[in-house]
């Protein structure tokens, strides 16, 4: 086989796995997300039974604890309810570590670099809670996708209201 017979499939396939990827738009038809219409609502979101995109089925205690956690515009002030969330999110992980992933998201709104910012600038405001309830740091990891990976589609306050957002998931 060639080099570039290989280079040529080697494409394909990641060309295919991103396109698989990017073509999943998730279970949420906004039922349950939290927000309401105008975009208010309750700042999380917990993981159901079979949602795998929390840290894990073995430590998402039956869909009980939030995984998503929302934000105001522009905004990357925790919640009450996203605080009460992550403090359960504290004490498993400090009784039994392992590595979690906090992904930060932004609407639609604003420059593609600013709102990577903004999601990273998130995702860093949950980090640095949960570390001052006594997780250590060096289980976190943080991500930033901005606008790339909206979990709604509209250019509406409640599309808006879901895609500023960050999620917690298992490494």
């Amino acid at each position: 086989m060639s080099f570039q017979t290989l280079k040529n499939g080697f494409l394909i396939a990641l060309l295919s796995s991103f396109l698989v990827a990017c073509s999943s738009t998730g279970k949420n038809d906004g039922s349950a997300s939290g927000v309401t219409g105008d975009g208010s609502g309750s700042g999380v979101t917990t993981g159901g039974a079979g949602d795998s995109g929390a840290y894990g089925d073995d430590l998402s205690a039956g869909g009980t604890l939030a995984t998503v956690f929302y934000f105001d515009f522009d905004s990357t002030n925790l919640k009450p309810e996203a605080r009460a969330a992550l403090n359960g999110h504290a004490q498993r992980l400090k009784s039994s570590p392992i590595y979690v992933r906090l992904e930060g998201h932004g609407d639609e709104r604003g420059s593609r670099e600013y709102n990577m910012a903004l999601g990273e600038r998130r995702a860093n405001s949950v980090k640095e809670y949960l570390v001052l309830q006594g997780v250590d740091g060096q289980y976190i990891e943080v991500i930033s996708y901005g606008e790339e990976r909206p979990a709604a589609l509209g250019s509406d306050e409640s599309s808006w209201g879901l895609n500023r957002r960050v999620e917690i998931r298992r490494r």
